[in-house]
């Protein structure tokens, strides 16, 4: 799911954006978290849940700015280092599309911010051939 928010952003709004597993932070990205780093958080309520929530309170430790997209019964509350946005809860199945959803509609507003011409992006092939 956050590779695929990942690669949207790359793709339409043209900046740099990296997905990594939850259990991945310790090995590197973690060293790149400052105040000025937003990060973007998918917390799908399920049983990495708890370990997920250890890792942002890492980040925010570092002062980084978060992002989180999670159900109500995930129990995450905005506040000044977090902005929590809710979205439906779901069954595990579904999951990924009900997670994707917002990730695209989060790179589809930073390409309009940002100027970008969202209906004809560069380098983009409207098809994916195979060979």
């Amino acid at each position: 799911i956050a590779m695929e928010g990942a690669l949207k952003l790359k793709e339409i709004s043209y900046i740099h954006a990296e997905a990594y597993a939850s259990g991945e932070l310790k090995h590197g990205p973690l060293a790149l978290i400052d105040d000025e780093m937003p990060v973007i958080v998918v917390a799908p309520n399920n049983e990495l849940l708890e370990k997920l929530k250890s890792n942002v309170e890492e980040v925010r430790a570092r002062g980084g700015i978060m992002y989180v997209f999670a159900d109500k019964d995930a129990h995450f509350e905005s506040d000044e280092t977090m902005r929590v946005i809710n979205v439906p809860h779901c069954a595990a199945s579904v999951a990924p599309i009900i997670y994707t959803i917002p990730l695209q509609l989060l790179s589809y507003y930073v390409a309009l911010i940002k100027g970008t011409d969202v209906d004809q992006p560069r380098n983009l092939a409207k098809s994916v051939t195979v060979e």
